[in-house]
């Protein structure tokens, strides 16, 4: 019989990440760029470099799947930003994240 994996809850990533700076959460604005959360700044995809991401499954349901995107700016502000993954996902920021430069993991990858 297979040993369970057990996954790390998005919680628990966030918190390690806030401890190493990444204390900003960003969205996608309906003009298509990323901003903080308080609209105080704005960033195009040649501003922002993705960092790393972490993609999260539901336990009841393989639906339930998110993506967390942990992103810096040029003017080096630090945070995260989240959303659905599959086809639930939310379309600007798709194409926002497609846009910006990614330090080493394959976005359009599929598992």
């Amino acid at each position: 019989m297979e040993d369970k994996v057990e996954l790390t809850p998005m919680v628990s990533v966030l918190k390690d990440l806030r401890a190493e700076g990444y204390t900003l959460d960003f969205k996608v604005t309906p003009d298509g760029r990323l901003s903080t959360m308080d609209e105080k700044e704005y960033y195009g995809p040649d501003e922002v470099q993705i960092v790393n991401f972490y993609r999260f499954e539901g336990e009841s349901s393989p639906d339930d799947m998110a993506i967390l995107y942990v992103l810096e700016t040029r003017s080096g502000a630090k945070g995260t930003i989240s959303d659905a993954y599959g086809p639930y996902a939310d379309e600007s920021l798709e194409n926002f994240m497609k846009q910006v430069k990614d330090l080493g993991k394959n976005l359009d990858k599929r598992i």
